[in-house]
């Protein structure tokens, strides 16, 4: 009997301990009814799952910063799948995968305790059509899933505040949406003023920015974060360091949003409050503004100018000018009759009326003269009559992705101008074909045909 006691002592015991950690309280004729595991082996399961969960609480609990572990994994692939090189650390994605949870893990660990610090930009000066260079910055792979986790969170809490004639890295719009309704707005209104600023990115103002940002945004560590990643300091290829107080890195993550945002309130907002009424298409930096009138145009200008500069910014004087859409109806004289705008030049040409077979002068896009140099300089790169160890098959998958992506973005409007370019890819291509194969050294028309009928 004493022996009994002893052991139903113990079972209800064990039945508290299990109750005390979450799990069902039963008798000890549960188990073979609902056919479950010996007893021991449910209250150890209960305590490792009530164990990790309490971790797990706690932990979330030290960190000052809420943020969720997956947002740093969806950030880390957006990252991943938009490319780049690596930064100043010299670290490449491949690399950074090696070791991917321990480095995730460590980032959010970071980030959600305040203690992460970016490491400086690194410094790459693209040479310009005009001579000049334009500074890119690049991050490291770190930093750039830091700041895509930051674009996640702040982007569907901006987004919706933005003009609806701001085209520029926002989601469902494009640099061909842009030029579609400027080439719309620029038959209906007589002149344009293309509108230039000197060297945006990186002047502008952080404490504006600031200003802007906390308009929207009222997480503390974001706006620390942001702050971190504007000041922090450039390094050159020479290793010289470079500490800034303005601008914002072209090749940030973050600095498009920032940009968008910071222009927004600049120039969107206030042309919506000064001048109603004249339409405008803005991408990033690059806008185009319809004027009734050339007067009108002109006005506009002076106010503008004025405008940046109580903004802290500066308008190129170079290269912002008034344009007269010349056409058909419009024949005034007027030393500016074409603009570039985002890789296509709008200018007076010839077009066909369709109903009735008529033809007429338009104002139309196409590829700009510096778009199709710099496709000619990309093709000439290619020495495509050294590949002669490749069969044209080889050669076609190694370029045309590359071709593709002009095709699909100067070949939208007036594709003719960019087969014109082409011809220069044709000739190389039969340059080719008369390298690899000895019996069309001799004969340029054979190689054309030989050519012709393998691309077809």
């Amino acid at each position: 009997m004493k022996r009994e006691k002893d052991i139903n002592e113990q079972r209800k015991a064990e039945s508290i301990d299990v109750t005390l950690w979450g799990g069902p309280s039963r008798s000890s004729e549960e188990g073979s009814v609902m056919g479950l595991e010996p007893r021991g082996w449910r209250i150890q399961a209960n305590c490792t799952e009530q164990l990790k969960e309490i971790k797990e609480e706690s932990e979330r609990r030290a960190k000052p910063n809420d943020i969720d572990k997956w947002t740093v994994y969806e950030a880390y692939k957006k990252v991943k799948a938009n490319g780049g090189s690596s930064g100043i650390d010299g670290i490449e994605m491949e690399s950074y995968e090696t070791n991917l949870k321990g480095n995730l893990y460590k980032l959010w660990n970071r980030m959600s305790s305040g203690s992460y610090f970016p490491k400086p930009v690194k410094l790459v000066e693209i040479p310009k059509g005009n001579g000049e260079k334009r500074p890119l910055g690049i991050p490291t792979i770190e930093d750039r899933i830091a700041q895509m986790a930051v674009v996640m969170q702040i982007q569907p809490l901006i987004e919706p505040y933005f003009h609806k004639d701001s085209y520029g890295y926002r989601p469902n719009r494009s640099a061909h949406d842009a030029i579609a309704k400027a080439r719309e707005r620029c038959w209906k209104y007589a002149w344009v003023l293309d509108m230039d600023i000197s060297k945006f990115f990186d002047t502008i103002d952080h404490g504006l920015l600031m200003k802007a940002i906390k308009k929207h945004v009222r997480e503390k560590w974001i706006l620390l974060y942001i702050s971190r990643w504007i000041t922090v300091p450039y390094v050159k290829v020479d290793g010289e360091q470079v500490e800034r107080d303005e601008g914002v890195p072209q090749g940030s993550v973050i600095g498009p949003l920032l940009a968008n945002l910071f222009l927004h309130y600049v120039f969107d907002k206030w042309m919506t409050i000064r001048h109603p009424s004249i339409l405008f298409e803005r991408y990033a930096d690059d806008t185009i503004c319809h004027c009734k009138t050339r007067e009108e145009a002109e006005e506009l200008q002076i106010s503008i100018r004025a405008r940046m500069e109580q903004c802290r910014l500066k308008l190129n004087e170079g290269k912002t000018k008034i344009v007269y859409c010349k056409t058909s109806k419009r024949k005034q004289d007027y030393p500016n009759i074409m603009f570039d705008f985002l890789g296509f030049t709008f200018r007076p040409r010839k077009a066909l009326d369709k109903r009735n077979g008529v033809s007429f002068t338009s104002f139309l896009p196409a590829i700009s003269k510096k778009s199709a140099q710099r496709i000619r300089d990309e093709i000439k790169s290619w020495n495509l009559y050294q590949l002669q160890q490749f069969k044209l098959p080889v050669i076609a998958k190694m370029k045309n992705p590359i071709i593709s992506g002009w095709v699909n973005y100067y070949g939208r409007y007036r594709g003719y101008e960019l087969s014109k370019v082409f011809r220069l890819l044709h000739n190389r291509l039969v340059r080719w074909v008369r390298k690899r194969y000895k019996r069309y050294r001799t004969s340029v028309n054979r190689a054309f045909k030989w050519l012709k009928r393998a691309t077809e």
